[in-house]
């Protein structure tokens, strides 16, 4: 079992000191979590979890019902999506699911079903994470509060932010992922087009994200008149080519894969300041996502930062914020537990 406790006096919520038992999931374009959660006050411990090749099923009421067939009776629950919610309904972005929480509510029993974006719903589970469940990648003014904001890249960008009312965060969900990628330099415009011609229309996700990772080298090895080594088409068939990119890059095994690598946490670091300037995040920044703990040793390297910060005349603003890395991939189901028991 795995249990969290509180990070920070700022983060609450107003969550009372209740128990309640409530089904958890973290639906996304590669995979599907679900699991069954205890709840007590911000506390949460996963009782029973599993994982779901997201593309292996038709809908998510088929994933689910397979689920629920071995969970037994559940009262409350919650589901963080990829995609935009609307009145509790949401299509899904990068799955042809179409999910809808009166229908599950129906079908499965529960007294109680709610749906949220899936940053949102990670942005509700801040406060189930402990210290070691983070890691700080720039500390920022020592008694920072105020509005904070999540970002997240994996099979697509996430952001998110955080309002503080003076007393509590209340999560609020965006669409940031999907506004429009400005370039910084000729070799981004010049990749911009690249991008524009292939797919219309291109938003920092198509830039950052498991899919920006082989389009941008393979961008960048056609600029250069390169071509593959033969070792690294191997390990892209076997490891899948983004991961294959990044692991090259690690080792500093391929020159090519390392400058792609370079170029990817430079954009990702871009980003990250546009969203924290935009949420004005005094607060601080919070990167999550299943890339960048894969990676941690590039992102420490100071692109990222170097990038965040290089906002003109709001440097000053964006060196207060902290910075800190999501290193518990859990807190993606923490968030809709929490969320569902202080519902019911």
């Amino acid at each position: 079992m795995k249990t969290a406790g509180i990070i920070g006096a700022y983060i609450s919520f107003g969550l009372g000191a209740y128990m309640a038992g409530v089904l958890a999931g973290d639906i996304g374009g590669t995979k599907t979590r679900l699991a069954r959660v205890e709840v007590k006050g911000t506390q949460a411990t996963i009782t029973g979890e599993r994982e779901f090749v997201s593309a292996d099923y038709a809908s998510f009421d088929d994933l689910l019902a397979e689920f629920m067939a071995a969970a037994g009776a559940i009262q409350s629950a919650a589901f963080g999506v990829a995609g935009p919610v609307h009145n509790d309904t949401v299509q899904t972005t990068n799955l042809p699911w179409r999910i809808e929480a009166d229908a599950l509510r129906k079908r499965f029993g529960f007294a109680n079903c709610h749906l949220l974006n899936d940053l949102e719903a990670t942005a509700y589970g801040l406060p189930a994470l402990q210290a070691d469940d983070l890691y700080t990648l720039h500390a920022g003014k020592p008694d920072a509060h105020g509005n904070r904001a999540i970002i997240a890249a994996g099979t697509g960008l996430g952001e998110a932010g955080l309002f503080w009312d003076s007393h509590t965060h209340r999560p609020y969900a965006t669409e940031g992922g999907h506004a429009s990628f400005a370039p910084r330099d000729a070799l981004e415009f010049d990749f911009a087009q690249h991008l524009r011609q292939r797919f219309g229309h291109v938003s920092w996700e198509r830039v950052v994200s498991g899919m920006g990772i082989p389009d941008l080298y393979d961008f960048l090895l056609a600029r250069q008149g390169a071509s593959t080594p033969d070792w690294l088409v191997d390990a892209m068939q076997t490891q899948g080519k983004a991961a294959a990119i990044s692991n090259a890059a690690l080792s500093e095994r391929d020159a090519l894969c390392t400058e792609t690598m370079h170029r990817f946490i430079s954009l990702y670091g871009a980003e990250a300041g546009n969203l924290a300037l935009k949420t004005m995040s005094s607060g601080g920044l919070y990167i999550g996502g299943g890339i960048t703990p894969k990676i941690m040793p590039l992102l420490e390297s100071g692109t990222f930062l170097d990038a965040f910060f290089d906002k003109g005349r709001m440097r000053p603003l964006l060196e207060a914020m902290p910075v800190r890395v999501i290193l518990n991939d859990r807190a993606a189901l923490y968030g809709p537990a929490l969320f569902a028991a202080q519902r019911l």
